[in-house]
């Protein structure tokens, strides 16, 4: 599978870390997305460089799939004096309500200083970002209450910059996804792999549902067992997997195992939190 060589530097998330640099002086604030479930995979490492000198919300998206407690501490260890972070889920909406007073916080002197020349109605203006995949179309439209955003399990749908107004005193700059050059860490790409930031077609599904319930059998052998009625968890995630396919029926002819049909099972109900709330990373 060999997730750490593959060159994720296109020449439109170039441009794009280009134009996020350049567009900064025109917003007030940044909104960063990522995914709850893989909190540091799901960031982008030059995002804090880039918008070090603006105020910054995270958005832990997908909340409801990620394990509380753990995400819970993810918010104490990323909030600080500049930075707020807030779960939520972009699709559904929870937690979007959480974003104008974070961001009032977050602009207080700079509201206050506007407020004293006479402007009341301040339209914060917030560039969005994040890398592929992690919900971000989905806020937007959630922000704008209209499909202003293409949406699609794909990563990379979103191409240009655009302006979005939202009812609320905020106007979203819409950005690209970004993904940085190369996988430095083999876990980082499992991870984006894993929650479907990569693109299905070029991973083996194989070798990543192995690996997949080698984490889960190490880190949540009880939501294994439940969910696939298992009787125990075998030190071999090979033996597991044959037998979730054992109980699923994803057979062959002659009772054979049909990996690739167990392994699609295995990812799919994992992404859509059917294993249980799963956080793959820890602060």
């Amino acid at each position: 599978m060999m997730i750490e060589s593959i060159n994720w530097f296109p020449g439109h998330m170039a441009k794009t870390t280009r134009e996020i640099r350049e567009n900064l002086k025109l917003v007030d604030a940044v909104i960063e997305i990522r995914d709850a479930r893989i909190v540091y995979s799901s960031s982008n490492p030059d995002i804090n460089s880039i918008c070090k000198d603006k105020p910054r919300i995270i958005l832990l998206n997908k909340f409801d799939l990620a394990e509380k407690s753990i995400t819970d501490n993810w918010v104490k260890a990323l909030s600080s004096e500049s930075i707020r972070a807030i779960p939520v889920n972009a699709l559904e909406g929870r937690g979007l309500n959480s974003i104008k007073p974070a961001l009032n916080e977050l602009l207080k002197p700079k509201l206050d200083n506007m407020a004293a020349k006479g402007i009341q109605n301040y339209i914060i203006r917030v560039m969005v970002v994040g890398i592929p995949n992690v919900g971000k179309s989905s806020f937007i439209n959630k922000m704008a209450k209209n499909k202003v955003a293409k949406v699609g399990n794909k990563p990379g749908v979103t191409k240009s910059k655009q302006w979005i107004k939202t009812n609320i005193g905020i106007e979203l700059m819409d950005t690209p996804g970004v993904l940085w050059p190369k996988f430095q860490d083999q876990k980082v790409g499992l991870n984006l792999a894993f929650t479907g930031a990569i693109k299905d077609e070029i991973m083996d599904i194989e070798e990543l549902a192995l690996k997949l319930v080698q984490f889960l059998q190490k880190n949540y052998p009880e939501k294994l067992m439940e969910r696939y009625k298992l009787e125990d968890i075998n030190e071999d995630p090979l033996i597991n997997m044959n037998n979730i396919a054992a109980k699923r029926g994803a057979l062959l002819k002659g009772g054979e195992i049909d990996y690739n049909r167990v392994s699609i099972i295995i990812v799919d109900e994992f992404r859509s939190g059917k294993i249980g709330k799963i956080s793959l990373e820890r602060p």
